[in-house]
């Protein structure tokens, strides 16, 4: 057990306490990341280290870190998603100019239709055989979404979610799927790519050039330093981070005004984070209006996310519940193994006839950030387009405001459980189905889908040269 006396229970001071020791875990998570270079090759981040080591360290493992500690903990990702997504909308502007030039409608339909692949595929083959053969719950059909597009942050955030709507083993199972599907994301991503090299699909890189991650360093020289944010708000005020903390705030308690609304006159249940992320952009509307507007900056915004988004992976991977993990092991490989399949198809048969130019480049970026998280998209990315060249990257940025805060962790992926519990698993699965074939019959009526052929599914066509541009 732990060494030290624990603080008396049910104070702050024990709140400090456990929050301390979360802090010391995501510290060593840090020097193992930097000391041991596989997890850099695989760009594992030091938060999914630090929440496997206090994993190793807890009940489950080696008994060192006590359950009281880990009960704590499993609470702390219910809070802190509503941090990561009450700033989400505020200051936000959008470039419509770039959007035709870029393909961005591309990317988005793209985006879309692989979580509606996660949500439909997955709940159909649950609804159909894993509830009936297999007894488990219909929910089950909803975390590869919540984990695979969604990342452990989501996954860890859904977990007050499944447990009021009764399924305790959704949070577990949840991070489980999303560490699973970081790792198709990198490995699997890696093989594409050579795979894609060979047959000539890639514009910017051939079978001469390598496929390795450059070895930038892990801690950035001084010289090379820039800061992350800007100061904006005069600091004899009030500091520039407690100004951005009160607008999140701000934020999250309209939230929670719109939370019970809407448990007490639409829907039983209704996770706060994606209403804070509403209360964020009715905070943009008055800013705008206003002369603080101009004291907003973006990047304090990101900074104050990712800290609370780190806290979170570290919390919520650390109290998985093994024995949970071990009871689903088959419904988790099936359901991975068919949603894989699906992924792969999608990836190979609708890319090329989504996208105009560099098709591969601007799909390996959402296959990577569908199966793990925007790092691993960036890094596939980068892979096959080192210097930038094509548009991916500038679409990819400008179809988020569109798809992130409603899928792949967003509001639509914290309804799908409540609707899957009110309609049953098919239900939602098949209305998923045929909503992503809604949208590429639109598509094709609006001369965006089907325009180009260079699929691996059509051999007649020509084969593009690895250093061509389309």
């Amino acid at each position: 057990m732990f060494p030290i006396e624990p603080v008396e229970s049910g104070t702050l001071a024990t709140l400090l306490f456990y929050t301390c020791c979360l802090g010391i875990l995501l510290l060593l998570g840090v020097i193992i990341r930097v000391k041991v270079k596989i997890f850099k090759r695989f760009i594992i981040p030091a938060s999914l280290i630090a929440g496997v080591l206090g994993l190793i360290l807890g009940p489950h493992g080696v008994n060192f870190i006590p359950a009281e500690m880990m009960s704590t903990w499993s609470g702390y990702a219910g809070i802190l998603i509503s941090i990561v997504f009450a700033p989400m909308l505020i200051g936000l502007t959008l470039n419509f100019k770039r959007f035709k030039e870029t393909q961005t409608v591309s990317q988005l339909i793209f985006s879309w239709n692989t979580s509606f692949i996660q949500w439909g595929i997955p709940l159909i083959i649950t609804g159909l055989f894993l509830a009936p053969l297999l007894g488990v719950n219909p929910l089950f059909g909803s975390v590869v979404e919540v984990g695979w597009s969604g990342g452990h942050g989501t996954a860890g955030g859904m977990s007050q979610v499944y447990e009021t709507l009764g399924w305790n083993d959704g949070a577990s199972l949840g991070l489980t799927i999303a560490t699973i599907g970081l790792l198709i994301g990198i490995v699997g991503g890696v093989i594409i790519i050579n795979y894609g090299v060979r047959k000539g699909y890639t514009n910017y890189v051939g079978k001469e050039d390598t496929l390795v991650q450059a070895d930038k360093p892990d801690l950035i020289p001084s010289n090379e330093q820039k800061p992350s944010s800007v100061t904006t708000i005069q600091n004899e005020i009030i500091d520039g981070y407690a100004f951005h903390l009160a607008l999140i705030s701000v934020a999250i308690f309209i939230g929670w005004i719109l939370q019970s609304i809407l448990i007490q006159y639409l829907v039983p249940s209704m996770p706060l984070f994606p209403m804070a992320m509403i209360g964020g952009f009715i905070v943009s509307i008055v800013l705008k209006r206003s002369s603080f507007y101009q004291a907003v900056d973006i990047e304090t915004f990101r900074r104050i996310q990712g800290l609370a988004l780190d806290f979170l992976i570290v919390s919520a991977v650390a109290t998985i519940s093994i024995p949970v993990v071990i009871e689903y092991a088959v419904p988790i490989t099936i359901i991975t193994v068919v949603t894989l399949a699906s992924m792969l198809f999608f990836f190979f048969y609708f890319g090329p006839r989504l996208f105009e130019k560099d098709w591969f480049e601007h799909s390996i970026i959402l296959m990577g950030t569908a199966c793990g998280v925007a790092a691993v998209g960036y890094m596939l990315l980068r892979m096959v387009d080192p210097k930038l060249q094509s548009d991916a990257y500038v679409a990819y940025g400008l179809r988020a405001p569109f798809s992130s805060p409603f899928a792949g962790g967003g509001l639509v992926t914290s309804v799908v459980p409540v609707l899957t519990v009110t309609f049953g698993a098919l239900t939602v699965g098949f209305t998923s189905v045929v909503l992503m074939l809604l949208i590429f019959m639109v598509a094709k009526f609006f001369g965006i889908y089907g325009r180009h052929k260079n699929s691996y599914f059509n051999y007649s066509l020509p084969n593009y040269g690895s250093n061509q541009s389309l």
